[in-house]
Order: C-alpha cells, then sequence, then structure tokens
C-alpha cells in the first residue's frame, strides 16, 4: 500500500475520465427499453412510463475526455448522502463513508482514471454498492459541470429528491394502508436559481455498474422510468438528465454514459396561489398522488402514477427545495438541530434533534482556518493504511450563522454572490492535506493527524 502521505497528495491530482453521450448510446439505450418491454409484457407486469424524447449531451457543455479530481468528487459524494435514509447509518455517518474511497481509483495527470488493485479485490457483495455510490459522486460533478457552463449567470445545487418529495407526498402509502407502488423517482434534483428568480429544477437519476456499456444502456433504460415519474409543471415537457458510471474490473478506462431529456418544463414561474417565501418555517404539505396529463375535449384523463408539481404548488416546492438544501448542509457540519430546523417531521426532522451526529468518533463543534478562510463543522479519525487520518467536514462561518437562524434568503444571496470565488481544490500546506471547497460555501479536509511522528500543524483550533 501507499504511504499515507502519497495518498494525501494524489487525492488533488487531476485526472482524465471518458465520456460517452452520441446516437450509438442512444440506440443501445432504446434497444435496451425494447428488451425491457418485451420481458414485462411476458411476465404480465405493467409497462414503464419513460422519457419520451432521449438526445445526447452536446460536447461544448461535456467535453468527451473530461477532467476530475478525487478529492472533488468524493466531496461531491459526501454532500449527497449527508441527508440519506439509506441503511443503518444514516445521516452524518452515512456521507463518512465516501471517505472509504480515498484508494478506490488511481489516475494522475495526463492519464485515464480507473480502479486500484486494493479495489478489485473487495467483496462481491460490496461491489455493486461500490459502484452505486461513486456513480452519484461523478454523475452530480459532471452535472454541475454541464448546468454550470449551460447557465454560467447561475448558481447550481443538488438536493435529494426523496426527502424534498417526502415534505408533499406519504412516498410510503396511499389512502388508508394502500402501499404506493410506484417505486420509481429520480435520486436527485438539480436547481438553477439566481435570488428572486424562479428556478429551474431538473430531475436527475444516476447509477453505476462494474460490467461493460451494454450494462450501462440498461441501467440508462431504467433511469429514464425513475426520472419521467415526476412531473414539474406541463405535462411530459420536464428536462431531466441520465448517467450510468461504468467502472470496469478489468483495468478498462472509466466511463460515464450521459443522456439528457430536453424539455420547456421544470421551471417554477411565478406561482398562482403566492410568492414563496424562503424564510418561514419548513411547511408539510399533503400533495395528491399521481400526475395529471393534459385534459382533451370533455373527458377528463386517467391519471398516472407519480408525482406532479403543478403551478399552484410551485411556492410551496421552492421553499422545500431552498430548505432541504439547507438542511443538507447543516448535516454535512454535524449540526443536527440546525439541520431539524429546515426539515419537517415527514422529512426525518426528529432524526436530528437528539444527538447532534451518529457518528460516535466524531468531535463536533470545531472551527478550522483552512485556505485562509474559516469554517466550522465535525471532525472525524479513521485509519487509513495504519496511520490515524482526521477529516473534517464544515461550512464558511457566515453561511453557517446564517442558516442555523433560519436566513435562507441572505444565505442564497451570498452564495450566488460568491459562486465564482469559493471552489477551490487543493493540498493545503498549513492544513496538511487535501481540501476541496465548492460553491455552496461546503468543505471538506483531510490529513494525518497530528502527533504521529510529525509537528502539529497551524490553522486548527481545538
Amino acid at each position: 500500500m501507499k504511504p499515507t502521505e502519497e495518498v494525501l497528495q494524489d487525492l488533488t491530482q487531476p485526472s482524465t475520465i471518458s465520456v460517452h453521450s452520441n446516437v450509438t448510446l442512444l440506440g443501445k439505450v432504446a434497444a435496451a427499453i425494447a428488451a425491457d418491454d418485451r420481458k414485462r409484457k411476458e411476465n404480465g407486469d405493467e409497462p414503464l412510463r419513460r422519457k419520451p424524447t432521449l438526445v445526447p449531451i452536446p460536447k461544448a457543455e461535456l467535453p468527451r475526455q473530461f477532467e476530475v479530481t478525487l478529492w472533488d468528487v468524493l466531496h461531491t459524494l459526501a454532500r449527497a448522502t449527508a441527508l440519506s435514509w439509506r441503511g443503518a447509518g444514516r445521516g452524518l455517518a452515512e456521507h463518512r463513508g465516501a471517505l472509504k474511497y480515498t484508494q478506490a481509483l488511481a489516475g494522475g495527470r495526463d492519464s485515464f482514471l480507473g480502479l486500484t488493485e486494493e479495489s478489485h479485490r473487495i467483496a462481491d457483495h460490496y461491489k455493486s454498492l461500490q459502484s452505486g455510490e461513486l456513480g452519484i459522486g461523478f454523475a452530480l460533478t459532471l452535472a454541475k459541470h454541464v448546468l454550470g457552463s449551460r447557465f454560467p449567470d447561475h448558481t447550481v445545487t443538488i438536493v435529494p429528491a426523496d426527502t424534498v418529495l417526502r415534505a408533499g407526498w406519504a412516498l410510503t402509502s396511499r389512502g388508508k394502508g394502500e402501499k404506493v407502488k410506484y417505486r420509481y423517482r429520480p435520486q436527485y434534483f438539480v436547481e438553477v436559481w439566481q435570488p428572486e428568480e424562479p428556478s429551474l429544477v431538473i430531475p436527475l437519476s444516476c447509477k453505476g455498474n462494474h460490467s461493460d456499456c451494454a450494462t450501462s444502456a440498461e441501467q440508462l433504460a431504467s433511469a429514464s422510468a425513475h426520472a419521467e415519474a415526476v412531473h414539474i409543471g406541463p405535462w411530459n415537457e420536464t428536462p431531466g438528465l441520465l448517467f450510468s458510471t461504468q467502472l470496469p474490473t478489468d483495468g478498462g478506462t472509466m466511463t460515464v454514459h450521459a443522456l439528457q431529456a430536453p424539455g420547456s418544463g421544470g421551471r417554477l414561474f411565478p406561482a398562482e396561489v403566492r410568492e414563496p417565501n424562503l424564510n418561514a418555517p419548513p411547511f408539510q404539505a399533503n400533495v395528491m398522488p399521481d400526475i395529471h396529463p393534459p385534459t382533451e375535449g370533455l373527458v377528463a384523463p386517467e391519471l398516472v402514477r407519480g408525482c406532479h408539481v403543478q403551478a399552484k404548488d410551485y411556492a410551496w416546492f421552492q421553499e422545500s427545495l431552498a430548505h432541504t438544501t439547507a438542511a443538507g448542509l447543516m448535516a454535512f457540519t454535524g449540526s443536527g438541530h440546525a439541520t431539524a430546523r429546515h426539515l419537517t417531521d415527514r422529512q426525518g426532522r426528529k432524526r436530528f434533534t437528539g444527538l447532534e451526529h451518529a457518528a460516535s468518533m466524531s468531535v463536533q463543534d470545531v472551527a478550522h482556518t483552512l485556505l485562509g478562510n474559516e469554517y466550522v463543522g465535525t471532525d472525524h479519525v479513521f485509519r487509513l493504511n495504519g496511520p490515524r487520518v482526521e477529516a473534517f467536514s464544515g461550512v464558511d462561518e457566515e453561511a453557517f450563522r446564517l442558516l442555523a437562524r433560519g436566513d435562507v434568503v441572505e444565505y442564497r444571496a451570498l452564495v450566488h454572490a460568491s459562486r465564482h470565488v469559493h471552489p477551490r481544490l487543493t493540498f493545503d500546506k498549513g492544513w496538511g492535506g487535501p481540501v476541496s471547497v465548492h460553491a455552496d460555501g461546503s468543505v471538506l479536509a483531510l490529513r494525518l493527524l497530528p502527533g504521529q511522528g510529525e509537528e502539529p500543524r497551524p490553522g486548527s483550533t481545538r
């Protein structure tokens, strides 16, 4: 195994991944959809609704050889899972899971990223978890790049779709004890926004595999059904982003397969009922399930399964997006009470009102000076190739103060104004390890724990 210091240095080195998005991929996805439809028909299963149109993402927005840095990808994955409902290790402990991938991939400048030998040797039942979680990290990293290129004057944030939807829909039951059978939903919403303007919201579905291009085509076919399950605005006009990350175990190049669904919907135009108030406490709505096709003539159309954000819900949905984003950022810092104030009961507010966080080895309420700025958050200690390392996840001190008191409007103004200043990724010599700062003000940093044969490093207060 590499010395720990070398591992930390490698985390900030850029590598290249291959991006596949063309008409050939469209043909493979269409074939996978046709095969799945035939199988479902033979089994007597209900046919799936999928995005009616899929197209490649232009090279100008997503280069076919795309440069990434693993520490930035792991930061993205950690932020995305801070509000996770998966498994027993929820919340803060869940996003700490991103750190286990610090040695999963190897690359370097002028080389393609691929799995390491250590990653090849993991047990088979962990491989699907590994490919799925890393698939999230790479998909969201690329999604932010695509939409940042498309909307350079806007801020792009990503939020777990299930958590947002729980503020309006009972996702586990319908009526008196009747279970919701339609389990397809996008994993994330991408919000493209400017202060005091209606947001554009794009459902995103992402998967990963350790197999081949054919498997990725099947995953994109499934992702199309997940993205279609939420309509925002007019029928069949909600745009979508679909990703499948292929992580071959035979030493091949890591490839992200990507498609998009075009559409004029997703825009939260001024609401019919009221204007959104992002500083109001989060509100638990009870939105009727199912998607409403347009009425043709005098016959009311049959409703279809899914979640439909209609014009009357725009203000509430805008508020839920903003509060859920704030809750995810506060969960990233380990502050349970600051997280809870931005969630409803059905979103899991009570999970954050007890202990401040689930990670028993974490130290909360820590402040660090990183790259010359002050951040507050929480520490976590674990072993990396023997030596103990210290991970810190937090947020800009001013951003934390605003969200802890519930001032979402001022936070969004602060983040938008500094969206081109905040993002940084480097090895901070004063801290002693890699530091990633994202546009939302969040930071993820890692270093050898001081006192292991090295002099304590400056820039930390305990």
